[in-house]
């Protein structure tokens, strides 16, 4: 027999007593709420209970500038607090929820893979505890006050061409990236253009995941631009009285889901943020709790470290107060291997035969995006541990390459087996996340909060990135003067680009210097608290392939899930 699918494995697993899951953490009876046999809501009355116990340590996982198949970094994650729990530690994992758009598209579910997988996987990348579904009806219910407060008058004044708030759906939808709405009598709303995002997308989700507490939620749903009057000032969602109503539509979806892994090591599944648009960072206020709750707090930032781990650094650890110890850098073959360039990946499609072959110099050939990547974290003060993340096609004269590089860079560096063999496989990994957390921190932002909007974009673009300026379109250029103008000038940045490329263009493989970074333009999420820059096109509703994944989901005759990968 072959290696059994992530869904077989998952559905063989032994699942511990959620009272047992939260014993383990010392989480008190009344501050849980079940959801089901294997799920629990932890309330967030938590955050004040468990304030006064010992932080654990803090680390990120991030990776290499990923192929369109991803490298890993959930099932790393999974793998290390797994393998942290085998030496003795009290591991936690803190990670995003899946959308079920990707899992019935092309990806097909995010729980990690092999035997490092949150369990159980079905009820993880489907819905869970309806968190995104409260997040697409508060989004939505915004929008149809928008379109009410249009219909009833517009007594705000709101310029029609500058309204910005669209709809949300957590489905894979290309016919509804832009729709016109109001068609029809007069009595079905004033008609104008607009058009559906992804909910990962919407700004309510990345406000939910940066929100501190509930209280933090509220003020930031008030906050909201929802669009412009006709004078150029901001309109907000406090201003159109949205906040209240969104704040009660989401008093559940603001409490962290606890879960476990195959080997019943605690996890906590909280926010599902975009990761090309927005932080793609598990929520604040799961992290705020579980810090307190054990040893080693694990948690991953989307996409490669130029992305998800500087937007971390630079906005979540902003606004969390809490400093990373640690970063795990994930790297494999493949993936080094496509940034030689000298082999084409597409998602979907099996890797080229002549990507498989052992070929240790095409490794070495496409090291520099490991180099930089490394570079990358440690601008921000953090210690590196490089992971390489084994797959069965691999050959060791390939992983004693990238060994040697790593240790050249003066970074750790472990073999981790975690998808073959679970938490022993991942032991090495976890060794060496403690030896680095043992090192004397400095950690520090990019850049402070109290300088041009322009000079941070710049400061990203070539600290991070490797360009050599900035570009940016005329539209983009009265954006961010409109935003500074408006107050939003001290927020950070969240740059909107390519995770296919450290660089804005994603034919650029390898760490590209030299180049520029067009942004074509510059949109506020003034509730999350970020602006963001976007350079070059960025899908915010992704569509179907030609056959997608939903096509082989069902249920079996013991109405049990099948087909779901």
């Amino acid at each position: 027999m072959g290696f059994p699918s992530d869904l077989e494995i998952a559905q063989r697993a032994r699942l511990a007593p959620m009272s047992d899951i939260a014993a383990r953490l010392g989480l008190d009876d009344d501050l849980l709420e079940p959801y089901g046999r294997h799920v629990a809501k932890i309330d967030t009355a938590a955050l004040a209970r468990v304030a006064d116990r010992p932080r654990g340590r803090y680390v990120v996982v991030t990776a290499i500038t990923p192929t369109p198949l991803g490298e890993g970094k959930t099932t790393t994650s999974v793998g290390l607090a797994q393998g942290l729990a085998r030496i003795g530690a009290r591991g936690l994992l803190a990670l995003r929820q899946p959308s079920m758009g990707p899992t019935f598209g092309i990806k097909g579910g995010a729980a990690g893979g092999g035997y490092s997988q949150v369990v159980p996987m079905e009820t993880l990348n489907l819905h869970l505890t309806g968190d995104f579904h409260a997040v697409t009806a508060a989004h939505n219910l915004l929008a149809a006050l928008i379109d009410n407060h249009l219909h009833q008058g517009n007594a705000l004044g709101l310029s029609l061409k500058d309204v910005s708030w669209r709809r949300v759906l957590d489905v894979n939808d290309r016919a509804l990236r832009n729709v016109v709405i109001g068609l029809g009598s007069p009595e079905d709303g004033v008609t104008r253009q607009s058009g559906f995002d992804i909910t990962a997308a919407s700004e309510v989700m990345a406000l939910l995941a940066l929100a501190r507490d509930p209280d933090d939620l509220r003020s930031r749903l008030g906050r909201i631009v929802v669009g412009l009057d006709r004078s150029g000032s901001p309109v907000t969602a406090g201003d159109i009285g949205a906040a209240g109503a969104m704040s009660v539509i989401l008093r559940e979806a603001v409490k962290p889901n606890l879960m476990q892994t195959l080997e019943n090591t605690p996890a906590l599944i909280h926010a599902g943020p975009f990761g090309n648009i927005a932080t793609g960072n598990s929520s604040v206020i799961a992290d705020r709790i579980g810090i307190h709750l054990c040893d080693y707090l694990v948690t991953e930032a989307g996409f490669g470290a130029d992305m998800g781990a500087e937007r971390f650094f630079n906005i979540k650890c902003r606004v969390s107060g809490m400093v990373p110890d640690a970063a795990v850098l994930v790297a494999t073959v493949r993936a080094l291997k496509a940034h030689s360039g000298r082999h084409r990946v597409v998602a979907g499609r099996p890797l080229p035969a002549e990507m498989l072959a052992e070929n240790p110099d095409d490794v070495r050939a496409g090291a520099a995006n490991l180099v930089k990547q490394v570079e990358n974290v440690r601008i921000h003060g953090v210690s590196p541990v490089i992971a390489i993340n084994a797959f069965p096609g691999d050959h060791p004269s390939e992983h004693a390459v990238i060994r040697e590089i790593a240790e050249s860079m003066g970074a750790r560096v472990a073999v981790s087996t975690h998808f073959a063999d679970g938490g022993a496989g991942a032991v090495d990994l976890a060794r060496a996340v403690v030896e680095a957390c043992e090192e004397p921190g400095a950690f520090r932002f990019l850049y402070p909060d109290d300088v041009p909007l322009t000079s941070k974009i710049e400061t990203i673009a070539t600290r991070i990135y490797g360009a050599a300026r900035v570009e940016y379109s005329a539209d983009a250029a009265s954006q961010l003067a409109r935003h500074e103008a408006n107050g939003f000038g001290h927020l950070p940045i969240c740059m909107a680009k390519t995770h296919l490329s450290i660089s804005g263009d994603p034919s650029l493989k390898g760490a590209p210097t030299g180049h520029a970074l067009t942004v074509r333009e510059v949109r506020l999420s003034a509730g999350a608290g970020f602006v963001y820059p976007i350079c070059g096109e960025m899908r915010t509703m992704p569509g179907l392939g030609a056959t997608p994944a939903a096509l082989s989901i069902d249920l079996n005759d013991d109405g049990d899930v099948v087909g779901l990968f």
